[in-house]
């Protein structure tokens, strides 16, 4: 297979699925192997929710994400819904809002952050135990695709309402170890593809219900095409090798 066969907006649909799983892997372990104990002794789920979410942009000093980063993040939720959740966490001291609506963490909400990274370093590094050389891989090609889409969001002047822009980079203080990285930068990616989506379904006339309850056929098909195409610019940036092994080292990682 060559650079012909597979190029940025190619290697960006096959990609999406197996980034969507390891993210997934990692952050359910989070969450079984101490995260839903951790979130308890903070008040719960209504305490501590969008913290997770928010978690690579409000763990870092000053960190704050706006009104517009976080209706692009919660774009296909209720707002209504959203809005309660939030006041539930303001209420509980995890959470502060500032009165032009940017949300970022308390001191206890910060606590809470600096606990949940270190839940994330030790359940990745056992869940991706023995996997050390992939791992860096990722964690490099990853941090130079991440550094690449803020690169061409600034170009394009595209951070304005963009849920990617609003949470990356993620926040990284020294010592983050491999397996945190690893976890976050995909999140970071996936957001930028999240926004791709978005764009796509958006120019096609849909809202978020609608594309959600958009059926398999020509049109879900058409909009999956145009958010590859949309997805594949920091892409541009890996040699064609480089996008094969990188696939490959994600569909080798369990989870």
């Amino acid at each position: 297979m060559n650079s012909v066969a597979l190029p940025p907006h190619r290697i960006a649909g096959l990609l999406a699925p197996a980034v969507d799983r390891v993210f997934r892997a990692g952050m359910s372990a989070g969450h079984d192997w101490g995260g839903a104990e951790l979130s308890q002794r903070y008040g719960g789920a209504a305490a501590s929710g969008f913290l997770v979410d928010l978690r690579t942009r409000l763990a870092a000093p000053g960190g704050a994400v706006d009104g517009a980063g976080f209706a692009a993040i919660t774009r296909y939720r209720d707002p209504i819904a959203c809005r309660r959740a939030v006041d539930k966490q303001v209420a509980h001291g995890m959470i502060y809002r500032s009165p032009d609506g940017a949300l970022s963490a308390t001191e206890r909400g910060a606590a809470f952050l600096g606990e949940l990274y270190q839940v994330h370093a030790e359940v990745t590094e056992e869940l991706w135990s023995g996997h050390d050389e992939r791992v860096a891989r990722l964690v490099a090609v990853l941090g130079r695709l991440v550094a690449y889409a803020l690169v061409l969001a600034d170009e394009e002047g595209t951070r304005s309402g963009s849920a990617f822009a609003a949470l990356a980079p993620p926040h990284e203080p020294d010592g983050t170890p491999p397996g945190v990285l690893l976890l976050n930068r995909l999140g970071a990616l996936r957001y930028h593809r999240a926004d791709a989506h978005a764009a796509a379904w958006t120019a096609a006339g849909h809202t978020a219900s609608s594309v959600t309850a958009l059926p398999p056929g020509p049109e879900r098909l058409a909009i999956e095409l145009e958010t590859d195409r949309r997805a594949a610019g920091p892409y541009a940036v890996l040699a064609a090798e480089e996008r094969l092994i990188m696939l490959a080292d994600l569909a080798a990682l369990p989870g």
